[in-house]
This record gives structure tokens, sequence and C-alpha cells, in this order.
């Protein structure tokens, strides 16, 4: 099998590192990859946004399979314009995308299939926003209705900051047309979960449970991110919650997606908040989270280029995914100023030195220069390791991350400090 991986960042660095381990793998490529990918499969240069010249690499390169990692491309309909082709390929189609593309949409969607989620409203002006935020008393979640790379979501706790994030929103200045139409809604209170399957559309394989952090800084303080670090452990979930989760959302979701003639075969990410009333829909994804992907690609045992190649095909088998037991933690590295603005181009030291006892660095935002890996993104590195429990794969994880340094070089200390302070599942 040779098998094309689309993106650049650290969630394709997992899933070229995985693919690359199975035996039925005879290639993979990776387009346009970074610095780090670089070391385990062919890089190759393109346009995410042109679906010929894609179509041309992999007719080019003889690829059975296409992984794409991204959520841009597959809104866009990449998908579609490759499966008419006769690609196979691990993504949804456009309308199904519209998930994530559209929060709107993906709340609506919800509505109609009576799955559970916050009390909203949508809009595109402010006093219509304003005349809906008494409903809540200002503890709303302010979120853009377009692609806004995790950084579209505001959470307030009163009126005047909900005014204000609002005005941030609406005009354009937080994150441009993707917030001129948003989604209004009650700010939900319990902990986040992440909660993934693979799907071709009927059949769901659950993949482990994980959490991510999105603040910028420890203790949840500071703006939202695209995640700065994820862990993956059993312990997360208790087995009727687990249940509770895939009779409620996951097979109600699909089975809307089927309904409605939305053709889905590629990973669906439910973000949850697990309330006192139960499990509620915070937003989904139509891919591999960032960085979830890489703390559960690290624990995963079965052959991730098989079940991809069945899901592309649609025919998933219902077998369980096995798993490495214990827990993995991701720690992301990024530069200073992000998720504001950032410099670029610092060197990046103590690669190996990290990798040497067990743990993997996958690269995210990272670039060769004069023969010297450099940064050039705003989440640089996810540090990643496993243990056989959380607190050893935690400490594992910090262990290499402390090996690594460039300037102005910035990371959470409290990845998994909820999880390790969980005397039971939620």
């Amino acid at each position: 099998m040779r098998v094309l991986v689309l993106g650049s960042g650290g969630r394709e660095h997992a899933l070229v590192w995985k693919l690359a381990q199975s035996p039925a793998v005879e290639q993979v490529f990776c387009a346009p990859g970074n610095a780090g990918i670089t070391r385990e499969a062919v890089c190759l240069h393109v346009d995410l946004r042109k679906s010929d010249q894609i179509a041309a690499l992999a007719t080019e390169r003889k690829a059975d399979l296409i992984v794409v990692g991204p959520e841009a491309p597959l809104v866009a309909g990449l998908a579609d314009e490759l499966t008419a082709r006769g690609f196979r390929v691990a993504g949804p189609s456009r309308a199904a995308a519209r998930l994530e593309g559209s929060k709107i949409f993906a709340k609506q969607f919800m509505q109609r299939h009576g799955i559970p989620t916050a009390d909203f409203v949508a809009c595109d002006d402010l006093a219509t926003a304003r005349a809906h935020l008494a409903r809540w008393g200002g503890a709303v979640a302010i979120k853009a209705d377009g692609l806004a790379a995790g950084k579209g979501v505001v959470v307030t706790s009163n009126a005047s900051e909900a005014q204000r994030s609002l005005e941030s929103m609406l005009s354009g200045q937080l994150v441009g047309d993707a917030g001129r139409r948003i989604v209004l809604e009650q700010k939900l209170e319990g902990e986040e979960v992440s909660f993934l399957v693979l799907t071709d559309g009927e059949t769901a394989l659950p993949l482990a449970p994980t959490q991510d952090h999105k603040r910028v800084y420890d203790d949840d303080r500071g703006p939202n991110t695209g995640g700065m670090g994820a862990y993956c452990d059993d312990g997360i979930l208790s087995e009727k919650l687990f249940q509770r989760i895939m009779d409620e959302i996951v097979g109600p979701t699909l089975g809307g997606l089927r309904k409605e003639g939305m053709p889905y075969r590629g990973v669906l990410y439910c973000g949850l908040m697990i309330t006192t009333d139960g499990p509620r829909v915070i937003e989904y994804n139509v891919r591999f989270g960032d960085p979830e992907a890489q703390a559960l690609l690290f624990r995963l045992e079965t052959d991730l280029a098989e079940v991809l190649l069945e899901l592309a095909a649609g025919n998933l088998r219902d077998a369980p995914l096995k798993w490495k037991p214990g827990a993995s933690v991701c720690v992301v590295a990024c530069s200073e100023g992000y998720p504001g603005e950032y410099p670029v181009g610092r060197p990046i030291h103590g690669l190996e030195e990290a990798e040497a006892g067990g743990a993997k660095v996958f690269h995210a935002g990272t670039a060769m220069k004069n023969g010297s890996v450099v940064t050039s993104g705003g989440r640089v590195l996810g540090i990643t390791a496993a243990g056989p429990d959380l607190a050893s794969a935690t400490r594992a994880a910090y262990a290499a991350a402390s090996k690594i340094h460039f300037d102005g070089m910035h990371c959470r200390h409290d990845i998994a400090r909820k999880g390790l302070g969980r005397a039971n599942p939620l």
C-alpha cells in the first residue's frame, strides 16, 4: 500500500509515523509536510487548496489511500473531488464536513436530531446578540460560525465581558470573516472530553477518550489556542458514560448524517462537556484533533493503515481497536506570543536528546534552514510519551520536554493534572 497524507502539522506527523509502522504499507508520502516529517516520509510540495494538484500528485505516486489531515480542505470538498476521480479517501464529504465548517449548521443539525447540546441562538448582528444575553446572564460561549483554527470560541462569565467579546467577534476584529455570523450559547459547566470514532458512516469504532487543554496558560487561563496538550487514559470515562456517549451522541449523529444524505468516511470528533445532566456536544470536528491525535496514535496498537483503507472503501469491520495499556501524554511547545503574533526562524535544540528515553517529538510548526530545524509556526512541537499509568506518562513527557530549547519556548506545566487528581472516572 502507498499512502498519501495531506497536511503539515503535528497531527499529520503522528499519522505519518503510525501509518509507516504498518507491514502493509510500502511507502508514505506527505504533502506538504514539515521538517520532522521529512525524517519518516517523502515530503512533496502541493497547495492543499487545489484539488487538481493533489489528484495529479496522487496519480503520479500511485496512492492507494489518501488521508486528509486538516479541516479546511474537507470543508472545501476535497474528499468528494478525489473520490469522484477514483481515489480511496479517509475524510468525509463536503456536505458532512459542514459539521465543522459551520457552527450554526452543526447546532441546527443537533437540534433536528435530538442530540444533547447547550441552548443557543444563531445571529449576525450585535442588537440580536445583545437581546439574547439576558437569557443566560452573560455566562455564555460566543462561537464564530466559520473555521478559525481553534481560536473562534470565547467563553465569558458576565454581561460586560460578553458585550466586549460580541463586538470584537461580529466586527471581524477577532477572527475576521469567520466571526461575522456567530452561535451564542449557554455556558456549560463540567469537564471537557474529546471523543473520537472512526466510521464509514455505518460502523463506528470508538477511540480511547482524551482530554485537550485549550487555554494558553496553566490553570486554564488566557486565550483559547489550537490546543496546548492532551492526554489519553482509559480512566477518563466510566463504562456507563462511554456507552451513553455512543448511544445518545455518536449513534444519532451518524443516523442524522445518513438520513440527510451526507456520506461520512473518516474521523468524527465529538467535543463534549460532561455535565451533571450527562454528556453535551460542544462542537464537532471532522478529522483527528491536534494534539489529541498525538496522544491517541502513540497508544494505538491496531494497524491504522488497514483500518483507514477499510473505512475509505466503506466496509469497516466492527472489531474493537487495540490499545497499549496505561496512558499517554502530549505536551505542546509553542512560540512566544502564541496564539497572537509570534517570531519564526528560531533554532531548536535537544530534539534527539528528548527522544532518547522513548518519547516521540511530533513536529508541528518547524522548517529546515541551513541544515538546522527552526520554528515556523505558533505551535512548534508535540512532545509525547507513554507509561503504565497517567502519572508515569506525564513525568516522561515533561522529562523529554525539558531537553528541548528554542528562544521564547513556552508550554503549559499542568497537562493531565485533572486526570491525576481524579479518584474515579467521570
